[in-house]
């Protein structure tokens, strides 16, 4: 009796040992199991980090783009509205005979109008209003009576820019002279022809004219 209770005991024991073994193992491969799963994920962690910081150059780089492809197409609308922007004119002074003497300086107004693109010169006032800033050229010609003194100057918003002059002379029947001159211009300077005090010019057969057209914008 006394040994079946020894052997009983021993045996309990022995299982009891052989379970503590067997925890002690789990345990062991479940904290490998936790590391490797650390490890693992400390390395995605890193590589998500890694892609994040790739996706953040990209759309920077992107946002470069679009604002570069932005201005450009910018500049290119604006270089087109540059195109389109036309303007050219010619007047004739019109009338059938002698335009002045006047006693003093007059704005020569040019009634006919031959091209007037842009429509920024004024056939009522005489005077050509520029719609955009830019390079201009002007020409203008006259045909006078050498009986009397010829004398244009052309104006920009009231000060003289270039002139033609002839003095009268008995002994020359008829004058012809003119002028030419490149102009910067902003946005609504005014520029016109001026008849000097005591001077004459001729309208007939439109031979006095005045012309001017946009060079290029700036």
């Amino acid at each position: 009796m006394n040994f079946s209770i020894l052997l009983f005991v021993l045996l309990l024991n022995g299982s009891i040992l052989a379970q503590d073994a067997i925890n002690a193992t789990d345990i062991k491969i479940n904290r490998q199991t936790q590391l490797v799963c650390v490890s693992d994920m400390c390395d995605f962690l890193l590589k998500f980090g890694a892609m994040e910081e790739k996706l953040k150059a990209t759309e920077s780089r992107l946002e470069d783009s679009e604002t570069r492809l932005t201005n450009l197409e910018n500049q290119v609308l604006e270089l087109k509205n540059k195109e389109r922007t036309k303007v050219v004119f010619s007047a004739a002074a019109g009338g059938n005979g002698q335009i002045g003497p006047y006693n003093a300086n007059t704005v020569l107004i040019y009634r006919t109008v031959i091209t007037n693109i842009g429509s920024a010169y004024s056939h009522f006032t005489g005077i050509f209003t520029a719609p955009v800033a830019g390079i201009y050229y002007f020409t203008f010609f006259y045909h006078a009576g050498g009986l009397e003194t010829a004398n244009l100057t052309l104006i920009k918003n009231n000060q003289v820019v270039v002139n033609a002059y002839d003095h009268k002379s008995l002994q020359d029947g008829a004058d012809n002279g003119g002028n030419a001159v490149f102009l910067q211009l902003q946005e609504g300077d005014q520029v016109y022809m001026r008849l000097g005090a005591y001077s004459q010019v001729w309208g007939y057969n439109q031979r006095t004219t005045f012309s001017g057209l946009l060079v290029s914008q700036v």
